[in-house]
């Protein structure tokens, strides 16, 4: 077994070795909040990344809204298979730069974790309740999963992941991501690694809704060409593959839609390391802006497309029905648990002697999946469950 013993150290060596000066090495980082012994055969990294995985939480998204609530269509995006394109993503962008993969991937794994059940319908009803008590942002939701609400180690509370992940999560950004600082310093940037995943969860999203919104049915192919990104890719797969089946002209119309936004953001990251003379790791937080972003003119059709999505997709009648249904239900659950605390599960009722109600309420509430949320409406308020089919 000795042969095997120093991994690690192998992994931290080949790190240093092979990644650009200016990734963040699992060797040098900051460290845990309760200090560990480091593992023998896995990085920091690729430790934080399996106890992810391994979290309740984590499992819990398999059943939480992407953009359909409750779908009754296997085919249709999940929070869970979201994410894992996230980290697919965020992989490839990361090796093509020379960036810590394993590092990348894990604040992928991570990012959502905080999300509540029925997607950002959810999310926007627990901030309405919660608008006088710090609201409710699913970053922070997400860093309190993994620092107290997770407690299955006998040493700590929380998954006691490295600083790097931690601090991806509060300063993951996107249109529909605010960061939140808290104890991490917003005056240095996230690490590549963590500004990268940004942007791979952007491409992620446009892309799987494209795709779903098309075999939903909600969005129909003359439409979606009224998008110049998509009719620009259109005619590039028409030239590429001229005889190609309707449904393997979509397939093939989402692999150029992802595959336009990796690269842009490998060429244009590239030329901002070039720009901003990124040498070392401590250039990469000291910068006066973050580094891996889109160019001017891929943010712009980014930008038209998630217009279109909005206002043929999202606002879709039979979406916005069912997204009013579900901040029903999110707001009918907060009521009753609050009226009787009883209801709640012994664990949570415990955590009333020392946390506010509403904080308890909020953690037990946005960790729900869609159907448990469900369940628990019929059961504490009655009647009928709301019609969440799309």
């Amino acid at each position: 077994m000795s042969e095997y013993t120093n991994t690690r150290q192998l992994i931290e060596q080949h790190e240093a070795l092979v990644l650009a000066p200016y990734a963040a090495l699992s060797g040098r980082s900051r460290g845990r909040q309760f200090p560990e012994p480091e593992h023998e055969y896995r990085s920091c990294f690729q430790r934080d990344r399996d106890r992810v995985i391994h979290s309740a939480a984590f499992r819990r998204l398999k059943h939480k809204t992407q953009v359909f609530a409750s779908p009754d269509d296997d085919h249709f995006r999940t929070r869970l298979t979201h994410t894992m394109e996230v980290a697919q993503i965020s992989r490839s962008i990361a090796r093509a730069l020379r960036l810590n993969e394993d590092l990348a991937e894990t604040v992928a794994l991570v990012h959502d974790l905080g999300h509540t059940p029925f997607g950002h319908a959810g999310e926007d009803a627990l901030r309405s309740i919660l608008k006088d008590d710090g609201g409710f942002n699913h970053n922070a939701q997400s860093l309190r999963v993994v620092d107290y609400i997770e407690d299955r180690y006998p040493q700590f509370r929380g998954l006691n992941l490295s600083y790097e992940v931690r601090e991806g999560i509060v300063k993951h950004e996107t249109d529909y991501d605010m960061p939140v600082f808290g104890d991490f310093d917003p005056q240095h940037r996230a690490t590549l690694e963590g500004q990268l995943v940004n942007f791979a969860d952007e491409i992620a999203y446009n892309a799987h809704d494209v795709d779903d919104g098309f075999f939903s049915g909600y969005l129909k192919i003359d439409e979606l060409l009224e998008v110049p990104i998509i009719a620009r890719l259109y005619e590039s797969s028409q030239r590429s593959y001229p005889e190609l089946s309707p449904r393997k002209r979509h397939y093939h119309l989402i692999r150029l839609l992802i595959n336009w936004g990796v690269s842009d953001i490998i060429l244009t990251a590239a030329d901002g390391l070039r720009r901003h003379q990124v040498k070392t790791f401590d250039d990469v937080i000291n910068c006066s802006e973050n580094i891996v972003r889109f160019s001017p003119e891929a943010h712009a059709a980014g930008r038209e497309l998630k217009k279109f999505l909005f206002d043929r997709l999202y606002r879709h009648p039979r979406l916005v029905e069912i997204n009013a249904m579900a901040a029903k239900v999110i707001s009918k659950l907060f009521e009753a648990y609050t009226a009787d605390p009883e209801l709640l599960p012994q664990k949570f009722r415990q955590r009333l002697y020392d946390q506010p109600t509403k904080t308890v309420m909020k953690d037990y509430i946005a960790g729900m999946t869609d159907r448990f949320a469900l369940q628990e409406y019929e059961r504490i308020v009655g009647g009928p469950i709301p019609d969440m089919k799309t």
